[in-house]
């Protein structure tokens, strides 16, 4: 087989961890409408669901750059799927005992392996080819990502937020006990999913760590990447990006539910995957625009194009409000993948730190989410808290804008100028 076929395949099985994690992540926009129900909890105790699970992209991120640099790309991947097994098998246990904090504990073990994961395969699925083609291929298996963050919400909606207490006036015992086994029945499928992708890795461990670049290619401290300023500039706009996709998803199925006349819980989480699939949709479209335009003018519009729809969303309210706030995410589409190559670029950090550091900033959403949830409670409604999420796009045009001056071609003289 030629290097060109191995790296295909290598390539090929790689995005099937973008799908993954994209599927599992997307559950927890209506799991926050169903603890919320369950568990009597308000917009801000509610949005602790996103804030054990971003939050663990701070605690992780770094020390997952050491393992990485230990046991190299399938022997951490491995282990990654391994922890986020553990995690999903602890969600029942947690809701047996009826215990909102074990459930958040849970939460933070799964968003742990996924956090080793994304460290490993976002810089891997940027290296398995030809280096001009970095932005098109991890934004490809961004693609795919967010074609599991399509299907996520429907098996999460369709699951968690029918019958329960979401069939009856009230909550009583029955009705939550039913709730809360409807959460487990979600995970364990999450968990057996991840089971399965890890067989997958485990067969075709050889072929990845033959395509993907060497060990000694790893190696390097990840605190190296506090030095350098595209480093942390880039860490900015990944939080305040992953911050505001977050803020948005979160609030969406209490917001439709909200806005839209007639609409219940289970349909409004359901509508929650146009949400993330205009995301899809963007990023098959986004792959091909960035082999044909510069990568920080495409982030530069579909940037400032959100910050727009979010401000619309604040003016409009109403079931105007809530197809706008659907639309959103069609500009999400390339952020992540053209921020996180944009700064593998220009940061004079070995790969894996800047990774590690990059993944780390994900904490975003852990922070923003929470923001929204509170002047949701405060207003009595959340058309005002998308102000978050606007001000959270906003921060990462200026990144793109910043970049696009520097120029791709310019990667080290970039990265000093910034750095002094």
């Amino acid at each position: 087989m030629s290097e060109r076929d191995k790296a295909g395949g290598a390539f090929a099985t790689v995005t099937t961890l973008f799908f993954a994690w994209g599927f599992v992540t997307s559950v927890i926009d209506p799991l926050v409408a169903s603890v919320r129900a369950v568990f009597h909890l308000n917009y801000t105790e509610a949005m602790l669901t996103q804030f054990a699970w971003f939050i663990a992209y701070g605690v992780a991120s770094l020390p997952a750059a050491s393992i990485l640099s230990r046991l190299g790309y399938s022997a951490s991947i491995l282990t990654a799927l391994g922890a986020m097994v553990v995690g999903c098998l602890l969600v029942p246990a947690a809701t047996s005992l009826e215990l909102y904090p074990g459930v958040l504990a849970a939460l933070f073990v799964i968003a742990s392996g996924v956090t080793l994961l994304q460290v490993a395969a976002n810089p891997l699925s940027a290296a398995l080819g030809k280096p001009e083609r970095s932005h098109f291929r991890l934004t490809l298996s961004q693609a795919f990502n967010s074609l599991g963050t399509v299907l996520g919400p429907r098996l999460g909606a369709g699951v968690m937020l029918a019958g329960g207490v979401f069939a009856t006036n009230g909550v009583n015992h029955a009705s939550r006990a039913q709730s809360l086994r409807a959460i487990d029945v979600a995970f364990l499928i999450i968990g057996a999913f991840f089971f399965a992708v890890g067989v997958l890795i485990w067969r075709t461990r050889k072929t990845i760590e033959a395509a993907a670049p060497p060990k000694s290619a790893i190696a390097g401290a990840p605190w190296a990447a506090i030095g350098s300023g595209w480093a942390l500039y880039g860490a900015l706009a990944i939080f305040l990006y992953v911050g505001s996709e977050v803020s948005v998803g979160s609030m969406l199925t209490n917001f439709l539910h909200d806005n839209i006349a007639g609409i219940d819980m289970k349909a409004a989480g359901e509508m929650v995957s146009f949400y993330w699939g205009g995301a899809m949709v963007g990023r098959f479209l986004g792959s091909a625009l960035l082999t044909r335009a510069p990568a920080g003018l495409l982030l530069s519009i579909a940037a400032l194009g959100a910050a727009l729809l979010c401000f619309a969303v604040t003016q409009l309210g109403g079931a105007a409000g809530a197809y706008v706030a659907l639309a959103i995410g069609f500009f999400n589409a390339i952020m992540f993948p053209v921020i996180f190559t944009l700064t593998l670029e220009r940061s004079t950090a070995p790969a894996s730190a800047t990774s590690g550091l990059l993944c780390m900033a994900i904490v975003g959403g852990a922070a923003l989410p929470v923001i929204a949830g509170k002047i949701g409670d405060i207003a009595g409604t959340l058309t005002p808290a998308f102000f978050v999420p606007m001000t959270g796009y906003l921060g990462v045009a200026a990144f793109a804008i910043c970049a696009a001056r520097v120029g791709a071609t310019s990667q080290r003289g970039a990265g000093a100028a910034i750095e002094h």
